[in-house]
């Protein structure tokens, strides 16, 4: 299993700078919950499912076997 930031730069520069605007909270999500916080509860739990290989809800991470 490997994480890494999505390959296309200007998307990870777009969703840090959201990042940035929200005080780490995913700026494709409108609540601020401690679920939301950046690598986000979802995330998260993708990444344990051993059969997972795609990317975040804002397209920052991508998960491959």
């Amino acid at each position: 299993m490997k994480v890494t930031f999505n390959e296309n730069e200007e998307i990870v520069k777009v969703v840090k700078e959201g990042l940035k605007r929200t005080g780490g909270y995913c700026p494709c999500r409108r609540e601020r919950t401690e679920d939301n916080k950046c690598m986000c509860k979802e995330f998260r739990e993708q990444i344990k499912d051993p059969d997972f290989e795609g990317y975040c809800h804002c397209m920052l991470y991508y998960k491959s076997k």
